[in-house]
């Protein structure tokens, strides 16, 4: 398998290195900053690398790509790719808007290749544990979701605020787990030391009233953050996603059970190659990129608004 990296900044560099250490094939880069491109070509190992994807797509024969690249040219870069008969996976977010999302899955449904968006969390082996708990009934029927990502500022960030940025992991991560989508949303947040977003609290509602989900990002406090609350009828599971550790808590006990650690991008990018490979359906497909982004437009909507926000993820596509 001959795969190509669009976009080798700090976390395009970390594609190359573990798809390097999956045995696959780097055939090229492309980074628009040629430096950075030749200095990750030969720290890997690379034969050839690009600054115009246009070159490297006529010149190289790929089997896919993956898109590293900032979320503004998410669509362009992808489309492209699909047009010729790419598989594609694209980081999170899938596009920066969802006519831009759209056009990935129109590419893709034209195509028939696969495209995988960038949700690394759902190969978190604390989430893989918690989900273990969740299929056996530990903690009875979930009531509520809290998720909270918060720390300083990304300064590689700067097409997409907070939401689309940080709190879309766990938009994403709420569909996953409860495994249907939300019908409201209220949010609350705004600008305090950036040109967009950088702080939200927004509150997701599900269909029949029962369950909801609190998430809570920002980019203001020092410290870094990433943590999880599954509350259930008969317990609580807690997720730390930095550290991979997982709890279980019950009225009469807690209980922490062992988490093998391992790399999620490793594993997501794994899961890729066997869909590639397999022509699998991926995890985190498209229509899964497409709702969050979906559901993250509904954030900013009442965030600007003050309102609650009817979600029809249904008819989406």
């Amino acid at each position: 398998m001959s795969i190509g990296v669009v976009g080798v900044g700090s976390w395009g560099r970390n594609h190359v290195r573990v798809l390097r250490s999956l045995g696959v094939i780097v055939a090229a880069v492309c980074d628009v900053n040629e430096e950075r491109a030749r200095n990750v070509a030969r720290e890997y190992g690379v034969e050839r690398y690009y600054t115009s994807l246009d070159a490297m797509l006529s010149r190289e024969s790929l089997d896919a790509v993956t898109i590293c690249t900032p979320s503004v040219t998410h669509a362009d870069c992808a489309v492209k790719a699909l047009e010729i008969g790419l598989h594609t996976f694209v980081e999170k977010p899938l596009a920066s808007n969802i006519e831009g999302c759209l056009r990935i899955v129109d590419a893709m449904r034209s195509s028939g290749r696969i495209v995988m968006t960038g949700f690394i969390e759902r190969f978190n082996p604390a989430v893989r544990k918690a989900m273990e708990l969740l299929e056996t009934d530990e903690i009875g029927e979930i009531l509520m979701i809290h998720g909270r990502r918060i720390g300083w500022w990304p300064e590689r960030i700067g097409d997409v605020g907070v939401v689309k940025d940080t709190a879309i992991h766990d938009i994403d991560l709420t569909r996953f787990i409860l495994k249907e989508d939300p019908t409201q949303v209220y949010a609350r947040g705004g600008r305090h030391f950036h040109k967009l977003e950088d702080h939200v609290q927004a509150i997701l509602s599900f269909e029949n009233g029962s369950k909801a989900a609190f998430i809570e990002a920002n980019w203001l406090t020092p410290r870094k953050k990433r943590e999880m609350e599954l509350t259930g009828s008969g317990g609580v599971i807690s997720i730390k996603f930095l550290t991979q550790e997982v709890s279980l808590e019950k009225a009469d006990m807690v209980i922490e059970p062992i988490v093998k650690q391992e790399e999620p991008l490793k594993l997501e990018l794994q899961h890729f190659v066997e869909c590639v490979s397999s022509g699998g359906r991926p995890l985190a497909d498209a229509f899964d990129g497409l709702k969050a982004v979906a559901i993250a437009e509904a954030i900013l909507e009442s965030i600007e608004t003050g309102r609650v926000i009817e979600l029809d993820l249904k008819n989406i596509v």
